[in-house]
């Protein structure tokens, strides 16, 4: 005779509170302006950069949207790191590699 499997409890999924709403709603549109940003990099940034950048962009949108269900509050820590690569990545290649307006 066989035992039926235990049944897993069942998950609940708490909402964020009103802080955590907010923050979210922050760290949504301070991504969006620096998606802004990234597509418009093309005054300084060759074409293969910028579509580097724009990568980073979507897997930062990708953990702001597991964030947002899991943590939040940290969501608007997704844009802020966002926005400092997209700036270091430019000052590099200015710098370095030679990259002008």
């Amino acid at each position: 005779m066989t035992t039926p499997a235990p049944t897993p409890a069942p998950t609940t999924r708490s909402r964020p509170s009103a802080l955590g709403v907010a923050a979210i709603a922050i760290a949504a549109v301070l991504q969006l302006f620096a998606g802004f940003f990234t597509l418009t990099s093309g005054l300084v940034a060759p074409l293969w950069a910028i579509l580097v950048l724009a990568a980073v962009w979507f897997l930062a949108v990708a953990i702001l949207v597991r964030l947002a269900r899991t943590r939040p509050l940290s969501t608007p820590l997704v844009p802020v790191l966002n926005a400092a690569v997209w700036f270091g990545t430019l000052t590099f290649g200015e710098s370095v590699l030679g990259w002008t307006a």
